[in-house]
C-alpha cells in the first residue's frame, strides 16, 4: 500500500456524496515517513500531509520584540508605539486592535476628492478644491459605564478637540458626567457584598463605588434647572398663543408649532450650565457637538423629571425632532464613520441613523457581546451590512475586548497622534455642502 499525502481539493466527494476537505496523493518515495514501515499510511497522510504554499507576500505572525526597543528608540518611536505597530501581526484580538487603528485613521483621512467626480454627479461638487475640503462625519457612541470609569477623560479629550461630530450615549452617560463635576467616583472591588454596601448607601458599578450623596448633589443641581426650563417652555407657549390669537391667517403656510425642548437641546443646556472643563457635556456644548440620548429618562434624569411632574405637570421633551436631527446628519454627509463602544441602544441608534444613507463607510465596534443569542449588541459588522447599516464596500472592524483597556491604546495611535495637525487640516472642512453655504 502506498503512503498518501493530503492536499486541498474542495471538489472531491466521498461515497455518500459529501464534499471532502482533503484529497490524497502518494508521499514522495524518499519521504522519511513513507520509509518508516511502523507508521500506518492513513496516519501519515492525515497528520503529515502536503499543504499548498502560502504566497510570498502573505503577512506572517510576529509580535513585539522588547529586545529591539527601549523606552525611546533611536528613530523616535516610543515603546508604546512599537508595541501598537506590532499588534496587527500579533494575532487574535491584538490584530483587530491594529485593524481598528487603521480603520479610524482611514475615516479621519477620507476626503470627497478621494472619489473622482463623474458625469451624473452633482455639478456643485465638481470643483477638486471643494472636494478636498469635504470630510467624513464621525459618529461616536458609548455606553454609560465608559463615563462612570476613567474612560471619561479619554472621551473628553476627543470632544474637547472637536475630533468627533455626533455623540450618542445613554442616560448614565449624561448624568455620570455631571455628577463627577461635584463628587468623585471611588475605586472598589467586584467582590464587595451588595447587602453591606446597600446598608451604607453606597452603589457599586463593577469595581467602582458611588455614594448616594453624589446623586443627591446632582438632584440638587438638576431640579432648579428643570424648573427653569419649564418656565422658559411656558413663556414660549404664551408667546405662541398670543401670536395665534393675533394671527389674521396670513401665516397659514407656516403654522405655529408648540415649543418644547428636545433631549439633545436639554443635554446641551446641561453642558452650558455645568460650566466645568472636566465635563464631556461642557465641551460638547462649547464645540456645538450634538449629544443624542433617546433613553434620557432611563436614569437619574428620568427620576428628576418624574419627581418634577408631581410638583408641576406639563414639562415635555420632543423626541421626534431628535430622530429627525440625527438621521438628517447622517443623510447630509458625503461620507460617515462610526466608532461604537458597547452595545444596546447606542449601537443600534447610531447604526440605524447611518442606515438612512445606505450605511456607514467606516465602522469600528468595541464590545464583548457575541452573536449566538441574536442580540443587536453582539451582532457582527457583517450582520449590519445585511441591514444596510454599513456599506457593502466597507471594511469594518470589531474588537472583542474590554474598552477600558483597548480604547485608550487605539486613541494613542489615532486621535492623539496629530491634535494640532487635525485642527489645521479640518478648519475649513465641511461634511455637507449646505453647511458651508449657511
Amino acid at each position: 500500500e502506498k503512503t498518501m499525502a493530503a492536499t486541498p481539493d474542495t471538489n472531491k466527494q466521498d461515497d455518500s456524496g459529501e464534499d471532502q476537505v482533503l484529497s490524497y496523493q502518494p508521499l514522495a518515495e524518499n519521504s522519511a515517513v513513507s520509509a518508516n514501515p511502523h507508521i500506518p499510511s492513513v496516519t501519515a497522510s492525515a497528520v503529515l500531509g502536503e499543504s499548498e504554499s502560502m504566497p510570498d507576500d502573505h503577512p506572517t505572525c510576529k509580535g513585539h520584540d522588547f529586545n529591539t526597543t527601549t523606552s525611546s528608540s533611536k528613530d523616535g518611536t516610543s515603546q508604546l508605539d512599537a508595541i501598537m505597530q506590532s499588534m496587527l501581526s500579533t494575532g487574535f484580538q491584538a490584530t483587530n486592535v491594529g485593524k481598528a487603528v487603521n480603520e479610524i485613521n482611514r475615516m479621519r483621512k477620507w476626503r470627497l476628492s478621494d472619489t473622482p467626480w463623474k458625469e451624473g454627479d452633482d455639478e456643485a461638487l465638481r470643483d477638486p478644491n471643494l472636494r478636498s475640503k469635504i470630510r467624513a462625519r464621525i459618529f461616536f457612541a458609548y455606553t454609560s459605564n465608559q463615563i462612570s470609569c476613567g474612560q471619561r477623560e479619554v472621551i473628553k479629550f476627543l470632544v474637547q478637540h472637536k475630533m468627533v461630530d455626533v455623540i450618542v450615549t445613554t442616560a448614565g452617560g449624561i448624568e455620570e458626567d455631571i455628577i463627577k463635576c461635584f463628587e468623585p467616583t471611588y475605586m472598589g472591588d467586584f467582590r464587595l457584598p451588595g447587602k453591606e454596601l446597600r446598608k451604607k448607601g453606597i452603589n457599586r458599578i463593577g469595581n467602582l463605588l458611588v455614594p448616594n450623596k453624589n446623586y443627591c448633589k446632582f438632584e440638587d443641581w438638576m431640579a432648579p434647572l428643570i424648573s427653569k426650563m419649564h418656565d422658559e417652555q411656558d413663556e414660549k407657549w404664551m408667546e405662541q398663543a398670543k401670536q395665534l390669537v393675533n394671527s389674521d391667517g396670513a401665516d397659514e403656510k407656516e403654522p405655529i408649532k408648540p415649543f418644547s425642548y428636545t433631549p439633545s437641546e436639554f443635554i446641551a443646556r446641561m453642558g452650558k450650565e455645568i460650566n466645568n472643563e472636566d465635563s464631556v457635556l461642557y465641551w460638547a456644548y462649547k464645540n456645538d457637538i450634538p449629544v443624542f440620548c433617546p433613553a434620557l429618562t432611563d436614569g437619574s434624569v428620568g427620576d428628576m423629571i418624574y419627581f418634577h411632574s408631581y410638583k408641576r405637570p406639563g414639562f415635555t421633551l420632543d423626541i421626534s425632532r431628535d430622530i429627525r436631527r440625527i438621521n438628517d446628519l447622517s443623510v447630509q454627509s458625503y461620507g460617515t464613520g462610526q466608532i461604537i463602544i458597547g452595545g444596546g441602544l447606542v449601537k443600534h441608534h447610531t447604526c440605524n441613523a447611518n442606515l438612512m444613507r445606505n450605511g456607514a463607510d467606516y465602522s469600528v465596534y468595541i464590545n464583548t457581546g457575541h452573536e449566538f443569542d441574536g442580540s443587536d449588541g453582539g451582532a457582527s459588522p457583517d450582520e449590519a451590512i445585511s441591514w444596510g447599516k454599513i456599506r457593502i464596500t466597507a471594511d469594518p472592524v470589531k474588537v472583542c475586548a474590554d474598552a477600558t483597556i483597548v480604547f485608550p491604546l487605539i486613541v494613542s495611535q489615532t486621535f492623539a497622534k496629530d491634535v494640532e495637525e487635525w485642527k489645521e487640516s479640518t478648519k475649513d472642512c465641511i461634511c455637507w455642502l449646505p453647511d458651508g453655504e449657511e
